[in-house]
């Protein structure tokens, strides 16, 4: 892979890190950013050596020397800018979850269906070593047929107030593993049903439970709880099993999966994402931009995860918010 050009839109917290990702990875230039705000395009620019720096996207995409886009703005501006860029001709990367309504997610593979280009949504987890073997064993037929999914994505109360008062929680945390169960079982959502508690008064709640049903007759439990006290012992409570007719898999990511404890406390750092090792950022992160990279230096169209599937993912996890709102279990499909 030589010479490819990639730019950012989007400087936020997750954005810098695809930055920091770009820039380690050999034959990938990180030739462009855009973000409305000047002051935060400016660090970041300055930081990675930037030198084409917009505040507007509009003018990155008309610049034909740059090769691909990674989309890392707020959901709501996706489908604008996704279906910007491939019609400006441009491979694009963009991040999960697709975007906030069924339409948009339709728009957005059609606008790739009539590209030239390829369009990949960053689902990270698919890119998880743990998760790869279980996909593996289960599609080999290693536990027979896939019967019940339990999954559980716990995260730190502390990142509730800034995350809660814009998106809710089940969009944000349950594209994740929704998507791994529809990889995992290999049918699509039939039917949803999801409840809520709220325990503080944020805009959106800091706990949801679904219940899925799939077409193969699987059935499958998930939680997701904003609560975690900054005394727990991990950071993030990451963990699914998977039940066979003939076996089980156990898939577990909890940080800490590795534990520093010094005078001042015990962490957990990451070390599958995207770890950072003298400065350089790796892990599930980077082997999914690497792989994506790769796919548009190749020719290949991306496999690992198709736009079609992403947009299943989305369809199931608007149903299970639809559900939470009414209280009723929902029909899809």
């Amino acid at each position: 892979m030589t010479g490819l050009k990639a730019g950012v839109i989007g400087a936020g917290w997750f954005g810098e890190i695809h930055c920091n990702v770009i820039a380690g990875v050999p034959g990938l230039e990180l030739a462009a950013l855009a973000d409305r705000d000047a002051a935060r395009l400016e660090e970041i620019g300055r930081q990675y050596g930037i030198a084409s720096l917009h505040t507007d996207y509009r003018d990155l995409l008309a610049d034909p020397a740059i090769d691909l886009v990674h989309i890392v703005t707020r959901w709501d501006s996706h489908a604008e800018i996704a279906v910007a860029a491939l019609a400006a001709g441009k491979h694009v990367l963009l991040e999960k979850p697709m975007a906030p309504t069924v339409a948009e997610c339709e728009q957005i593979c059609q606008a790739a269906r009539d590209a030239d280009t390829y369009l990949m949504v960053g689902h990270v987890c698919r890119f998880n070593p743990r998760c790869i073997a279980a996909q593996k064993a289960i599609a080999a037929g290693s536990i027979g047929r896939v019967v019940s999914l339990n999954g559980r994505r716990n995260v730190p109360a502390a990142w509730a107030e800034n995350a809660l008062n814009k998106v809710s929680p089940i969009s944000d945390t349950a594209i994740h593993d929704t998507d791994l169960m529809l990889w995992f079982t290999g049918a699509p959502v039939t039917s949803v049903y999801t409840q809520t508690v709220r325990v503080n008064d944020y805009v959106h709640p800091d706990l949801f439970q679904i219940m899925y049903r799939f077409e193969n007759g699987a059935t499958a439990i998930y939680e997701s709880a904003w609560l975690m006290p900054d005394t727990a012992p991990w950071l993030i409570d990451e963990r699914m099993s998977i039940i066979g007719s003939e076996g089980f898999v156990q898939v577990q990511d909890t940080f800490p999966n590795l534990g520093l404890c010094t005078a001042t406390g015990f962490t957990g750092p990451d070390t599958t994402y995207w770890p950072r090792v003298d400065g350089v950022t790796g892990g599930a992160l980077k082997d999914e931009i690497m792989y994506f990279a790769g796919c548009v230096a190749d020719g290949v169209t991306p496999s690992v995860i198709t736009p079609e599937e992403s947009l299943a993912a989305m369809k199931a996890v608007l149903a299970a918010e639809q559900s939470a709102e009414s209280g009723e279990i929902v029909k899809l499909g």
